[in-house]
């Protein structure tokens, strides 16, 4: 099977910008890691963002892009691309020696049970921009079968764990604006779901309450103390009742149960939350986890890893403290995953989406260079 050179992007649910990593892989067991970056969003892309969620909120067209949408489809796509620019340029990588970009756009919706999942961004409008084919649109073909589209990364947290020789129950917990779990044994296939929030309430506490767009290194929950009776109205969700596979929208939840309390105690509260959310998953799994992997943003709050380690019965470690990137997996995945793509290899299956068989999918969008 062939060696790609692959670029992944990844903007995620915490709208904070672009992260981009090159990637050498088959698709399968072969990964090799190169550079990667991180390109932020400005406040007015960020806000843009913000208004392309509220419009998109009650859209029942996958197609359709209404007034604000469709700019933010734009600034989303300009965004991708100055990231790949400045990221080729800044590692002296040349466009040509690139196979394929891994582009998942920005979600502004995801509400499967209406088979409804809405990544804004240009495909081919990014090939074209770029000189690169494009491979994009990830979560549509699942959707369309009857799968939850989500989580869709785990076929690679597989791929890292087997290539790192663990032995046992492993799982890894990305924390971006929505949290999820991919749960690997040894010779089975991963099983997957979203766990619950992630960084996505305490993001629009901070905003809401202090102007701030995160809870920075967790400053602010370290000062509250948990409201343990907010924490339980939250925790009795119906959600968390539901066997994997399962996924969220970002804003399933609510910052409702917070709303009278002060602000160091509002995020200290949902930062309990997040952690509590992946307890609720354990009964759900075939056996405990020996170990649990922590990556994407919320790795890098120390008052939410805190939680992980007092609240859930296993040992729990960062990414990088294993010799990944807490930061760039995600970025990394979608690099493996348009690897997956060109091959024609499945992205979901069904125990981690409840796809009806192992499923490809994804589009790819030759390049088509503008003079």
């Amino acid at each position: 099977m062939p060696l790609y050179r692959a670029i992944g992007l990844m903007s995620g649910t915490s709208m904070d910008g672009v992260d981009v990593a090159l990637v050498e892989t088959d698709g399968e067991a072969a990964v090799a890691f190169g550079p990667t970056g991180h390109y932020p969003y400005n406040d007015a892309d960020r806000a843009l963002l913000r208004n392309a969620l509220a419009e998109a909120a009650i859209l029942e067209d996958r197609d359709a892009r209404p007034g604000v949408l469709a700019f933010a489809e734009r600034m989303v796509t300009d965004r991708h691309a100055e990231a790949v620019e400045a990221f080729l340029r800044d590692n002296a990588i040349e466009a040509a020696s690139v196979n394929v970009v891994g582009f998942h756009g920005q979600t502004v919706l995801h509400k499967p049970k209406q088979k409804l999942t809405i990544q804004i961004g240009d495909g081919q409008g990014l090939a074209d921009r770029l000189g690169i084919d494009v491979a994009f649109d990830f979560r549509a073909a699942d959707i369309a079968a009857g799968g939850e589209g989500a989580p869709i990364v785990p076929v690679f947290h597989r791929a890292l764990v087997l290539a790192g020789g663990m032995k046992g129950e492993v799982a890894l917990l990305n924390i971006g604006g929505v949290a999820n779990v991919t749960y690997v044994a040894d010779g089975e296939q991963p099983i997957a779901c979203d766990t619950g929030p992630g960084n996505a309430l305490i993001d629009d506490l901070m905003l809401q309450r202090t102007g701030a767009p995160i809870d920075r290194d967790g400053h602010t929950a370290a000062r509250g103390r948990v409201n343990e009776a907010a924490l339980l109205r939250m925790l009795a969700h119906p959600y968390f009742d539901l066997p994997p596979p399962k996924s969220l929208d970002r804003n399933a939840f609510s910052l409702d149960p917070v709303s009278r309390l002060a602000t160091e105690d509002a995020a200290a509260t949902l930062t309990a939350f997040t952690a509590a959310s992946v307890l609720r998953l354990f009964p759900h799994l075939p056996s405990q986890p020996q170990l649990l992997i922590v990556c994407g943003g919320g790795a890098r709050n120390p008052i939410l890893v805190r939680e992980l380690v007092m609240r859930l019965p296993c040992k729990v470690t960062t990414a990088d403290a294993v010799g990944w990137s807490a930061d760039s997996m995600e970025a990394q995945a979608f690099a493996y995953l348009a690897a997956r793509v060109l091959e024609g290899l499945p992205l979901t299956f069904p125990t981690t989406t409840g796809a009806p068989e192992p499923l490809a999918g994804g589009r790819l969008a030759p390049a088509h260079r503008i003079p």
